[in-house]
């Protein structure tokens, strides 16, 4: 008599997250890059420019960028709840807890300690002008779920993001290093907004079902998915052409070349979705492809501007 088999049979489903990884999916740590890039990229300009760096500055800013990332990432759970897009989403946080209103509390409590660590700069250096930045910035970020605006909904959430994890994060980092403005850090921001709306954007792809039974338009549904997936190679592609005008205008350093280093994963993003596009389980991972260009991405770029500084 032979001993049954222990592996699971050919066909069977497959085995379910345990609860551990469910938390692990809800926390979306490399979800927190987008929160760290900017501000790195916006002082990393400010650097080349004034040839200085405020460290202790830029400690503060990525503290309260991750803080009011969290309180993003927590009342979008919250939100989405109260509309029941996220019915089917197990690693919901409100799900996994099934309360509510501690999460919204939690959330609130992170913007208080991000807001509490940019009044701090404000405070240090005597000039509010970041902190009316990043005020704006949160009112947008709440504008893209929260009710009773909800602009995700209608689609809005790409420019949204565009613009306050681009112009807007730039310019407050910029600022709080330098007490000024630069059109060099507007380049560098259309750079950081276009991979940045990336992210949202191949979010998409895998929950047109659910968006569209809940009413959210988001530009995947509207387009389909296949007509979304052809216009990744252009938004990649503007992306670095960004970088090359920047370096023929003469405003970018050469080092900022370094950005083609991510290429590889702009073109596997572009295949992988191109590929999968209508195929849920298979496409679901491209927002962390995205995620993994954005950060390598924003991080050459960042140092690219650095080694410029330094060297010079």
């Amino acid at each position: 008599m032979t001993a049954p088999s222990l592996s699971a049979p050919p066909n069977s489903p497959p085995e379910a997250p345990s609860r551990r990884q469910l938390w692990k999916a809800a926390i979306k740590l490399p979800m927190y890059t987008v929160a760290v890039m900017p501000i790195l990229l916006g002082s990393a300009t400010a650097a080349f420019e004034t040839k200085r760096l405020n460290g202790g500055i830029l400690a503060l800013f990525l503290g309260a960028a991750i803080a009011i990332i969290a309180w993003l990432n927590l009342t979008n759970d919250v939100f989405d709840s109260d509309t029941g897009i996220d019915v089917n989403k197990a690693h919901s946080v409100v799900n996994l807890t099934g309360n509510r209103s501690l999460v919204f509390a939690i959330a609130n409590l992170f913007l208080v300690a991000g807001i509490t660590s940019i009044g701090a700069i404000a405070w240090l250096q005597q000039d509010w002008t970041v902190l009316a930045i990043i005020l704006a910035s949160c009112i947008l970020g709440y504008s893209y779920q929260g009710p009773p605006f909800r602009f995700g909904y209608l689609g809005l959430g790409e420019p949204i993001c565009f613009v306050t994890f681009g112009p807007m994060a730039l310019a407050a980092a910029y600022y709080s290093q330098a007490q000024s403005w630069s059109l060099l850090n507007w380049g560098a921001s259309v750079f950081m907004g276009i991979t940045t709306s990336l992210i949202l954007f191949c979010s998409h792809f895998h929950q047109v079902a659910d968006d569209l039974r809940a009413g959210k338009r988001s530009p995947v549904a509207r387009l389909g998915t296949a007509r979304s997936a052809a216009l990744l190679p252009w938004f990649c592609g503007t992306a670095f052409g960004v970088v090359v005008a920047g370096i023929l205008w003469g405003a970018f350093p050469l080092w900022t070349l370094l950005t083609g280093l991510s290429l590889p994963i702009a073109l596997h993003l572009c295949r992988h979705v191109g590929q999968h596009h209508d195929q849920p389980d298979r496409v679901s991972n491209s927002k962390f492809i995205a995620v993994k260009f954005h950060f390598w991405s924003g991080l050459a770029l960042s140092g690219g501007f650095l080694l410029g500084a330094w060297l010079q």
